[in-house]
């Protein structure tokens, strides 16, 4: 590992993560990777992979809270707070722009021109990530059944995340390995824990109860306040695993926007950097702005979502962080630990695939039944999709122009497939 950065070093490097993270969370763990892990060496391949270990039992949006932790070990709280916040805001930014558009004009379709290629880009930057976790993370036979479990158990049959995460824990837990351990350290003090999660509650939540107690519990700021910290407790897997219910929330009880909006709003998360839960801005937005009938309160509704979404995610990772290394030396949860890492390279696995599915197929299914795999209809095989996947496969892993480079060219190739072959639309 190479010395510690500078705090305005490590600033520069986070904003750069923070504008370049397309792909959800398959895309921005790769993009982390390949920056703190092989170019700058800040974080070991067993730090990087403990820490995300960790941040896959959260709830919340695991990559986010993963360039948090990584911000924390390099300068403690404050950069904790940086990385974390630059991971957010530059796509925050650009969710609030494309909200306010759609809200005065309706669907932008110059939107999916532009990003068109940048998803056909980042199908290959997360191959190439999961190529170089996959051998570094997998070490043995039951490391490679514990992915594959992993995988199959997701992809083809649905199994809860977390569950599959516990499972994996188990079986490291109980299996009768060595483990080398480092030497022991002194287990962090439990005042310390109580005093961050004090702290950090009340970041989250004393907004919340000031906007309930000035505007009423029936006001549509309290009742986005409310839905989306109740959202942040209970999104264990990350944002895929909590979309479908948010969507049906937002949509049928809540009504602040139709299904076909919702469509729309998920689109622009998926082609927009930072984390893919930032769909919850666009309907926090929509939902203000309609009901107070001004652009700032869509304004308002925005930013208590981000608040709210975003603030417990701090609590998670800044109380559990200094556990994370003194876990490690415990031997049976070092297993556990290992196995959970098998575990999440099938995890990763499985949203890659799902991620590429999605990029080059119009149409895309998840089988009823029992084994339920997600299943292309292939004749919607998108061929531009899959010939600016090819290019940027040989851009990355041939010819090394690196990610800002490979985005850019990628995205010039899908707006002059967009603009040349289906018009302007």
């Amino acid at each position: 590992m190479r010395a510690s950065p500078t705090f305005a070093e490590a600033t520069k490097v986070w904003a750069r993560i923070g504008c370049l993270s397309f792909g959800g969370p398959a895309g921005q763990i790769a993009l982390m990777h390949r920056e703190i892990v092989e170019e700058h060496e800040w974080l070991s391949e067993q730090q990087y992979l403990s820490a995300l270990n960790f941040c896959m039992l959260l709830p919340g949006p695991e990559a986010m809270q993963l360039a948090t932790y990584a911000g924390w070990r390099l300068h403690g709280v404050k950069g904790g707070l940086m990385a974390g916040l630059l991971f957010v805001l530059p796509g925050a930014f650009v969710v609030l722009a494309l909200s306010m558009l759609y809200a005065a004009f309706g669907n932008l379709p110059w939107i999916e021109a532009i990003f068109f290629g940048v998803k056909a880009a980042v199908l290959a930057i997360v191959i190439e990530a999961l190529l170089r976790v996959a051998r570094r993370a997998l070490k043995g036979n039951v490391d490679w059944l514990i992915a594959g479990t992993a995988f199959l158990a997701l992809y083809c049959f649905d199994v809860p995340f977390p569950l599959i995460i516990i499972a994996a824990g188990l079986v490291g837990f109980f299996q009768n390995n060595t483990v080398r351990l480092s030497p022991s350290t002194t287990r962090p003090a439990f005042s310390a824990l109580f005093s961050t999660i004090g702290t950090w509650a009340a970041i989250w939540l004393v907004p919340l109860a000031l906007i309930a107690l000035l505007l009423g519990p029936q006001h549509v700021l309290t009742k986005i306040g409310i839905f989306f910290s109740q959202l942040a407790v209970v999104t264990f897997g990350g944002a895929y695993a909590v979309l479908s219910y948010m969507a049906q929330a937002a949509v049928e009880q809540h009504h602040w926007l139709s299904a076909p909006e919702m469509i729309d709003g998920l689109a622009l998360a998926e082609t927009t950097p930072g984390p893919l839960i930032l769909v919850t801005q666009f309907v926090g937005y929509l939902a203000a702005s309609r009901e107070m009938g001004s652009i700032w309160g869509g304004l308002a509704g925005a930013i208590v979502t981000l608040w709210m979404t975003f603030a417990p995610c701090f609590l998670w990772i800044f109380a559990g962080a200094p556990y994370i290394e003194h876990i490690g030396r415990i031997p049976r949860l070092s297993g556990a630990l290992a196995a959970i890492t098998a575990a999440v390279v099938g995890v990763i696995f499985n949203l890659s695939i799902w991620f590429g599915l999605h990029v080059l197929f119009t149409k895309v299914n998840r089988l009823e039944g029992i084994f339920k795999p997600w299943q292309p209809e292939w004749q919607t095989l998108d061929l531009a999709a899959l010939a600016i996947s090819i290019i940027a496969a040989l851009a990355v892993l041939k010819l090394h122009l690196g990610i800002p480079k490979t985005l850019a060219l990628c995205a010039a190739l899908g707006v002059f497939w967009k603009l040349a072959f289906q018009g302007p639309g």
